[in-house]
């Protein structure tokens, strides 16, 4: 860079800082002006070389958006980024195009194409599916809004459908296991900045969002009438403040911060989103600190210690994860989904319904009840249990039952027997000593033949020879029981089948 413009940029910044200063202790009535140097985002919202009837449209669309309020500012630098990317791809591909209303659905279908094969300036990987969605997104929504405000030099048709948005899979939220959670926050309890300490702290225990964290003022901090903690959230993503428990260490770690900010006086700040003046917890020498000194490196600083990096040393967790993680803990505690909705801020249930989703009892005890039997630890009971346990039965066995294991199933478990062993009866109750049957009981065996007689059609159809045999050995039984009552074997009703026991 030029030495003269980095003199100018180092000047500037100091007398900025000082005017701060000044502001913050009530020296000066004015509030420093934002930043509007050639280093600003809105200093130049078109590449250079962009064709004026372009760069008159994308100007005005997009401080539309800033001095309506119509988007939140980062929002609309994501707007700006897209637009940036349409023009930078005209200019190579189309040149002669000079105006938006000149494009048509040929080349939005060109700058598909060639979108899905750029790559990220900072990985040099292939665009993320979320960025090329919200880039199409972004597009299409200026097509649109700009067609029905009725301007000049617009497309004012359709030139990207629904169906041109990538889909993106839906992931489930990536909540931090207890055991990394408990080492983590052990390290983060050592970091020595309060502020770092502080801002992850009540991150874990809030779970709201960095720049709602970062954004906390001096009354963010009261109790419930019971004396529990409870932190009010600013007007953040979600157009709305809230308030929630928190926890009492997240308390405790943000109660010293707002009496530090409470001595020094200062004036507030004036708060985009929150629409007035106000007087925040991070902030030191007058400025808010970054996400970047909150989060980023703090994260960094304890996840090394705390043995949380991949391969490369970066961290494994991230400040969002303690959101996911508080989300996944609410629903797995038996929270409703009003309440996951209230401490997370969702405007709509469709998030809060994964964590519900994610975390369903009935799912897991579903799921524990249809495979139980396959896994590690769970009780066994009958002669075959050892063999099981010990894995003693052979390649061949093992891959016996595993082709047979439903057509085995029986009323109270499987049978375990194998080919080698020849059939047996399905039913043991069959043959038990105490067992016992009237012919009050007749209908329900000679509906159980029925059953038998379908079973063993099945088992002739499909080849199993031993299950033919098997199941015939059974309506013999059943046909013999019913003939030492003198019933007619002949179904017509349900069978049920009596175990007696002495007195």
């Amino acid at each position: 860079m030029d030495p003269v413009e980095t003199f100018r940029r180092t000047v500037t910044s100091r007398l900025n800082a000082a005017h701060l200063l000044l502001f913050t202790i009530g020296q000066v009535e004015t509030e420093p002006p934002g930043r509007v140097d050639a280093g600003s985002w809105t200093a130049r919202l078109t590449p250079v070389g962009t064709p004026p009837r372009m760069q008159s449209v994308i100007d005005r669309y997009l401080k539309l958006h800033l001095e309506a309020k119509l988007g939140r500012e980062q929002s609309v630098r994501h707007f700006r980024d897209a637009l940036r990317r349409l023009v930078l791809w005209l200019r190579q591909a189309h040149p002669e195009v000079e105006s938006f209303d000149q494009l048509t659905r040929e080349h939005a279908e060109e700058f598909l194409r060639w979108l899905g094969e750029q790559t990220s300036q900072q990985t040099e990987f292939p665009l993320a599916v979320s960025t090329r969605r919200s880039i199409v997104t972004i597009l299409s929504r200026f097509v649109s809004e700009t067609a029905s405000w009725g301007w000049e030099d617009v497309p004012g048709r359709v030139l990207f459908a629904r169906g041109d948005i990538p889909k993106i899979a839906k992931t489930v939220p990536r909540f931090i296991p207890d055991h990394e959670l408990a080492a983590l926050m052990s390290a983060i309890e050592q970091l020595p900045d309060p502020y770092q300490r502080a801002a992850l702290i009540v991150a874990r225990w809030s779970g709201a969002r960095r720049d709602e964290i970062r954004r906390l003022a001096l009354d963010c901090l009261d109790t419930y009438p019971d004396g529990h903690p409870r932190l009010r959230i600013p007007v953040g993503k979600g157009y709305t403040e809230r308030s929630i428990p928190l926890h009492p260490d997240a308390a405790s770690a943000l109660q010293p911060l707002i009496e530090v900010a409470r001595a020094r006086g200062a004036r507030g700040r004036y708060d985009v989103s929150a629409g007035r003046a106000v007087e925040y917890v991070f902030t030191q020498r007058g400025k808010l600190l970054s996400q970047g000194f909150l989060f980023d490196l703090s994260l960094k600083a304890a996840c090394t210690t705390a043995g949380l990096i991949d391969s490369q040393g970066r961290p494994t967790v991230s400040a969002h994860r303690f959101r996911h993680t508080i989300g996944t803990q609410l629903a797995e505690g038996g929270a409703r989904l009003q309440t996951i909705m209230a401490v997370l801020g969702h405007r709509t249930p469709h998030m809060s319904l994964i964590y519900a989703s994610l975390s369903d009892p009935t799912v897991k005890q579903q799921y524990q009840d249809a495979l139980g039997r396959h896994l590690g630890g769970v009780a066994l009971a009958g002669p075959a249990a050892q063999a099981l346990r010990e894995h003693q039965l052979d390649p061949e066995a093992v891959s016996w039952l595993q082709t047979n294991f439903l057509e085995t199933e029986l009323e109270l478990g499987h049978c375990l027997r194998l080919p080698q062993e020849g059939p047996c009866e399905c039913d043991l109750v069959l043959t038990c000593s105490k067992f016992l049957t009237t012919s009050d009981y007749a209908p329900r065996p000679r509906s159980r033949l029925v059953t038998e007689h379908a079973l063993i059609v099945d088992a002739v159809e499909r080849g199993w020879d031993r299950e033919v045999e098997r199941h015939q050995r059974t309506v013999d039984r059943i046909t013999g029981l019913l003939a030492d009552l003198g019933e007619d074997p002949e179904p017509n009703g349900t069978s049920s089948l009596r175990c007696g026991r002495p007195d």
